[in-house]
């Protein structure tokens, strides 16, 4: 894997082999804006026939940055995510040059990857198509990280997640381009190369992220992003709040189940027995 090392210098090494001497090493993968986005394309995203659950970027775009021909898409587009876009993929770029700074002490995996049983770690992959079942076994917490030398290809490639193990933690950065054709894929695709770092998705699903360098081109094929797949409990994002419901606080101004006052729930509707929207008061109310 002699292209590894042109992503290395001897200091990244040494901070590579102090990381991965601590068990708390792989918790330290974070995506920083980039983790908003189901897909983020660096040049454009086409979208036909297919479904995505979450954001699509483009950054820093064309002048047509993204394609929509008959996709379901449940979170916002470009240009709404341009700005977003943007500081997200530079924190995607940053983050797949820390993930090859641990290539030097990773465990090396030839072939197709059918049939394997793999707890988390770091592994690095050769440009053999994958196909068959891979298994990645381990607790929510594991996290695995593959560093594919060339590209990242499949047919009908069945990944499933074991013992607890989340899709969101599993981590596969390629050098070249990474094609996936009919395959039940889990993880986010890091096809961070300047050059030929792009995404085809023709057919099967997707649970984690796509985020290339270049294109991303999807087929129908269907994208759940991290967003939809873990639970946003403290709701730190903004954006995740203008997504959801308002809660009613009076009338007209949302929908009955979160309605903290004493709403006429009998009629199914939040009017207050004839209030108007904008009239908040309990207007033909019983007292």
């Amino acid at each position: 894997m002699k292209t590894l090392q042109k992503y290395l210098s001897k200091n990244l090494l040494a901070a590579a082999v102090l990381l991965l001497g601590s068990s708390t090493a792989w918790a330290q993968v974070s995506l920083g804006d980039a983790a908003d986005f189901a897909v983020l394309g660096g040049t454009n995203v086409t979208c036909t026939a297919g479904v995505i659950v979450g954001d699509v970027g483009v950054a820093p775009g064309s002048a047509v940055p993204f394609t929509n021909t008959g996709c379901t898409i449940s979170g916002l587009t470009p240009p709404a995510t341009d700005a977003a876009a943007v500081d997200a993929r530079v924190d995607f770029l940053n983050t797949y040059a820390s993930l090859w700074e641990m290539a030097d002490t990773c465990t090396v995996l030839p072939g197709n990857l059918a049939d394997q049983n793999l707890a988390p770690g770091v592994y690095c992959l050769d440009a053999v198509a994958k196909a068959g079942t891979l298994t990645l076994t381990g607790p929510a917490d594991g996290v695995w990280i593959f560093l594919v030398d060339g590209a990242l290809t499949g047919t009908d490639f069945t990944v499933v997640m074991a013992g607890g193990g989340e899709p969101c933690n599993v981590y596969w950065a390629t050098n070249a381009a990474a094609t996936m054709t009919t395959s039940v894929f889990k993880g986010s695709i890091l096809a961070g190369n300047p050059i030929g770092g792009s995404i085809t998705l023709t057919g099967g699903t997707l649970a984690g992220q796509l985020l290339a360098n270049v294109a991303v081109t999807m087929t129908g094929a269907s994208v759940v992003g991290c967003d939809a797949l873990t639970e946003d409990t403290d709701c730190k994002k903004k954006k995740h709040h203008d997504k959801r419901d308002k809660c009613n606080q009076g009338v007209g101004n949302g929908h009955e189940g979160c309605d903290p006052g004493k709403s006429n729930h009998h009629n199914s509707s939040n009017d207050e027995n004839g209030g108007k929207p904008g009239e908040p008061g309990r207007k033909g109310s019983k007292k």
